[in-house]
C-alpha cells in the first residue's frame, strides 16, 4: 500500500505541473482570441464551422514581429526620437512610459539588468541572507559614493520585489545564470540549481 502511496505521489509530480502549464496557456489562448474584434472561422461544406484556438494569438505575434522588424530597420530612430521627444514633455506619462520601457529592456533589452545575481547580507554579522540582482553599479548621479551598489530584491511567487542601496562589502557575486536565479527565487527556492552560468 506504502508502494502504491508512493508512485500514486510521483504521478502527481509527473502529472499536476504539466497540466496546469497546459490549462493556464489554454485559458491564455482563448482570452487573448475573446479580445480580439475578429474570428476567422474555417467553413467547409457537411462540416460544422470550426474555429481555431490560438489563431488570434499568432495573429498578434505575427503582427508584434513584423512592427519590431519595420521599426528596427527603417523607423526606429527618426520615430522613437520624435516620439520619446513628446512624451518627454508630458511629466505622467513620461514616468509610466520610462519605468515600463526600462522594465522591459531589463529583461530583453540590449542593456540586461537581471544578468549579475548576487547574494546579499542586509546586516553585519547576520547569517541571513537573500538572493538579488545588481542593476546599478555607479550611482554617482545622485550623490553616493562609489563603494554603493543598487540590487533588486524579488519576492517568491510574485513578480514584485523591492531596491535597496548598499555597500558593496555587503554583497557576493553567484556563480550562476540570472534566468536561473530568477527561477530560484519566485519558485520559493524550489527549482533545481544548475551549475555554474549558462
Amino acid at each position: 500500500m506504502k508502494k502504491a502511496l508512493n508512485f500514486f505521489l510521483q504521478g502527481l509530480l509527473f502529472v499536476v505541473p504539466v497540466t496546469v502549464t497546459v490549462w493556464v496557456l489554454i485559458k491564455t489562448i482563448l482570452w487573448v482570441d475573446s479580445l480580439l474584434p475578429f474570428q476567422i472561422p474555417i467553413k467547409m461544406p457537411g462540416f460544422p464551422q470550426l474555429e481555431i484556438p490560438g489563431l488570434g494569438l499568432l495573429t498578434i505575434f505575427i503582427v508584434i514581429t513584423l512592427i519590431g522588424f519595420i521599426g528596427v530597420r527603417y523607423i526606429r530612430n527618426p520615430l522613437f526620437s520624435y516620439l520619446e521627444l513628446i512624451i518627454d514633455k508630458a511629466p505622467l506619462v513620461k514616468l509610466i512610459y520610462g519605468s515600463v520601457k526600462d522594465l522591459v529592456e531589463a529583461f530583453v533589452g540590449e542593456k540586461r539588468r537581471f544578468n549579475k545575481p548576487v547574494l546579499v547580507r542586509l546586516e553585519k554579522g547576520s547569517d541571513i541572507n537573500r538572493i538579488g540582482f545588481i542593476t546599478q553599479e555607479d550611482l554617482g548621479e545622485i550623490g553616493l559614493e562609489k563603494e554603493m551598489v543598487a540590487v533588486y530584491l524579488p519576492f517568491s511567487y510574485s513578480f514584485a520585489g523591492e531596491l535597496i542601496i548598499l555597500p558593496r562589502e555587503n554583497i557576493r557575486p553567484l556563480d550562476a545564470s540570472g534566468t536561473d536565479m530568477m527561477k530560484f527565487i519566485i519558485s520559493g527556492g524550489v527549482t533545481e540549481l544548475k551549475e555554474g552560468p549558462q
